[in-house]
């Protein structure tokens, strides 16, 4: 009888410790700031915050597990377009996780977002444009209509990409200046992408004769300077086209096709080199304008 009854009383002393003790975390857990009452109220507690810390450091394992997941056999380039994809995906997740761990502790968080309402109008706004670059950055990367090494021009500067961000593209252009170009201008306004389906472009040099010049001979020296000329592609052959009777010159153009447009300038450059010089050889004229001024005198009146 008395093993009985000490039994019971090690049970009931066991029973109320387990009660004073969570009696207590329970107490602990509710530190904090309360706000509001009733079902408006909003508390902000221990328990909350570490609840929040725990769901952040489960979903921030969850995510790493997957992008390794994603990316273990994609090559360099996708991988890196890829994570800069998830990198806007993480943030969107966290904001999920954040709102459902809130109303799972039992806010109600449409009171948090009808609080915050004209703030997220506000960021809205404000960040409209930031919002415009991050999407636009996802298509770029998503339907690869950009790729690294490609040459752009915007706003009549040529560049070659160097590097593709979720917000900005980064181009480096023929005088070593780099560019940052805002991602939403890839979709709303004209870029002109010089590489989009191959390298090969097409390239002219335009020049005037003198009225009288044998254009015979004026094309067959510039089908040879672009034949000579180095970084000139065979094919598609150069072609020489007969532009139009100008003010007051012959106007010719040579067409010839290049596989690297960055450098067209200075190719471009040493071709006209090379047909002045073989102009001067054959005695043909490169005119400048030339207006025949004509005075008449008035006489006096007498």
């Amino acid at each position: 009888m008395v093993a009985i009854l000490m039994q019971e009383k090690d049970t009931v002393v066991e029973d109320t410790l387990k009660e004073d003790v969570w009696e207590s975390v329970k107490q602990f857990l509710d530190i904090g700031l309360h706000l509001g009452e009733g079902d408006n109220s909003i508390n902000i507690t221990i328990g909350l915050l570490l609840l929040l810390s725990i769901a952040f450091i489960s979903t921030s394992f969850v995510l790493k597990w997957l992008r390794n997941l994603f990316v273990r056999k994609m090559e360099p380039d996708d991988k890196l377009k890829f994570i800069s994809i998830f990198k806007f995906i993480k943030y969107v997740v966290y904001i999920i996780v954040v709102l459902l761990t809130v109303s799972a502790a039992g806010i109600d968080i449409t009171i948090l977002i009808t609080a915050s309402a004209a703030l997220f109008v506000g960021l809205g706004l404000a960040l409209q444009e930031l919002f415009q670059d991050v999407i636009a950055g996802v298509f770029i990367i998503l339907d690869k209509s950009l790729h690294v090494g490609d040459i752009i021009e915007v706003d009549d500067k040529v560049g070659r990409v160097f590097e593709i961000k979720l917000r900005t593209t980064r181009a480096i252009t023929r005088d070593d200046k780099v560019i940052i170009i805002p991602n939403h201008k890839f979709i709303s306004e004209t870029i002109y992408n010089y590489t989009q389906n191959h390298k090969t472009t097409r390239e002219a040099v335009m020049v005037g004769v003198a009225y009288g010049s044998d254009v015979t001979l004026v094309t067959t020296i510039l089908e040879e300077v672009a034949q000579e000329q180095q970084g000139v592609l065979n094919s598609p052959k150069p072609f020489v086209l007969f532009e139009d009777f100008g003010d007051s010159a012959l106007l010719f153009s040579l067409q010839f096709y290049i596989n690297d447009s960055f450098g067209g300038p200075k190719i471009k450059s040493a071709m006209r080199y090379r047909i002045e010089a073989k102009f001067r050889e054959n005695h043909i004229v490169i005119p400048f304008p030339q207006r025949d001024v004509h005075l008449f005198q008035q006489k006096p009146s007498s």
